[in-house]
């Protein structure tokens, strides 16, 4: 493995980065880092994962991706050739010629963003910088992170950005199960705050996605980001409030959406749901709103859309108390009570902020028993907010065990749930995502929320 020994010629590392003699660091290897590893694998680039998982560096050494949309024989074929290890010892990072970020932003408990993995990987990386390495930001931010975090992060070393090593923004687009749109074929955008490290970063990129997208600046690249998702947050927050209105108004959502989006032009349909999950659009419009406080900014719009998503589990618990006092004649408390789906979307195992932890929570509190069922989540991994669920494991849906619960909500879509044997087993079925609809599953114990 060949290094520079001295500052950034830019022109050496654009003719490593073309002749494949380059060696890209990863850091973060979830749903992320780890399909950004194996696209990396896939053009040609050596790849060093960096995680602080230590049983999660074991299971990737061993050739297994433990994520299921994931497949786990590319990554053993990667380890055996020896063209990707994990490993936990972030001593390696001077190996890397890039080292692209890939951890995550969540919130604080007080709905702020916490840094502190960002801030902890530039911390890492300063300490073993060299000159000539590339360092990419990833993860989605605040726009000015990159600038006003990570960059006086990295300088304190003495290296100088531009002048002793390159420093880009390129935020991820990933979408976890889409077999469609993949890592490589969405289009990259990169933001730098000089030229040689936009080049830099560019010429890497562009050998491993169809196609890169160059703004000015890493705060304009932090900002096309929070803007795809808080479009994403806003419009799905306009259909759940038309949900509730239409339902007040005996109208079905779905089918004023499936007739709406008929027309083709200035139209574009969203679908409402039990609540927003995953890593991106619940928390990432928070993200603007806490920077735009800075510039005595209001964001009514994006808060107003974050209320809305943040009530639809309540709704959700408010439909099946009331189809369960019409048609069971008995409220929620000691109803035995079956979810299905844990995941935040259909045919993944992703669990972030999935809003069924947080209907699991509001209908115990209110005395149900629940259980869940998730083909692709056999068991609650655990999180800060809803600790008390770890553990939990799921159960089978066969026709008895159907036929022993007062009622069903369907929270998450799978494609391999039988979804004619859930209708017809369960005495009641609160559907949140109209997927009896879509499956032509229909029967009156079938209530939509």
């Amino acid at each position: 493995m060949q290094h520079m020994n001295t500052g950034p010629d830019a022109e050496k590392l654009l003719n490593r980065i073309r002749t494949r003699d380059f060696t890209i660091g990863i850091m973060g290897l979830g749903y992320v880092g780890l399909p950004l590893a194996m696209s990396s694998l896939e053009a040609g680039f050596r790849v060093i994962g960096f995680d602080i998982d230590q049983s999660r560096v074991a299971l990737l050494n061993r050739g297994e991706s433990g994520i299921k949309h994931l497949p786990g024989p590319a990554i053993q074929q990667a380890v055996e050739s020896k063209r990707f290890r994990a490993t936990s010892d972030f001593s390696e990072l001077s190996m890397p010629d890039a080292i692209l970020i890939a951890v995550p932003t969540p919130l604080t408990r007080n709905r702020e963003p916490n840094l502190s993995f960002v801030e902890n990987s530039a911390r890492s990386i300063a300490e073993r910088l060299r000159p000539g390495q590339l360092v990419v930001l990833e993860s989605t931010t605040w726009p000015g992170t990159t600038r006003e975090i990570v960059r006086p992060l990295l300088e304190a070393t003495n290296l100088v950005v531009g002048k002793d090593f390159f420093l880009a923004y390129s935020p991820e687009r990933e979408d976890p199960g889409n077999e469609v749109h993949t890592t490589t074929s969405v289009p990259k955008v990169i933001g730098a705050d000089e030229p040689s490290s936009l080049e830099v970063a560019q010429a890497l990129y562009s050998q491993i996605i169809v196609r890169t997208v160059p703004v000015t600046s890493t705060a304009t690249a932090e900002a096309v980001k929070l803007t795809e998702n808080i479009f994403r947050s806003v419009n799905i927050a306009l259909v759940n409030e038309l949900k509730v209105i239409f339902d007040r108004m005996g109208i079905d959502v779905w089918e004023v959406i499936e007739a709406a989006k008929t027309k083709p032009f200035g139209y574009m349909a969203f679908y409402p749901g039990p609540g927003l999950g995953g890593h991106c659009i619940p928390i990432d419009p928070f993200y603007l709103t806490w920077k735009a406080r800075e510039y005595e900014v209001a964001t009514r719009f994006i808060e107003l859309a974050g209320e809305v998503n943040t009530n639809m589990p309540h709704y959700v618990v408010d439909r099946l108390v009331e189809a369960l006092d019409r048609r069971a004649r008995r409220g929620l408390n000691e109803s035995r009570i079956l979810l299905i789906g844990m995941a935040y979307k259909k045919n993944v195992g992703d669990t972030r902020e999935s809003p069924s932890l947080r209907l699991i929570d509001l209908m115990e509190r209110r005395g149900a028993v629940v259980d869940y069922h998730d083909p692709y989540v056999p068991e609650i991994p655990a999180t800060r907010e809803y600790a008390e669920l770890a553990g939990r494991r799921s159960v089978d849906i066969s026709a008895d065990r159907l036929a022993s619960f007062d009622a069903v909500v369907i929270t998450t879509d799978h494609d391999a749930i039988d979804w004619k044997t859930v209708v017809e087993g369960a005495k009641l079925v609160v559907d949140t995502r109209n997927v009896c609809a879509r499956f032509h599953v229909s029967a009156p114990n079938v209530v939509k929320a």
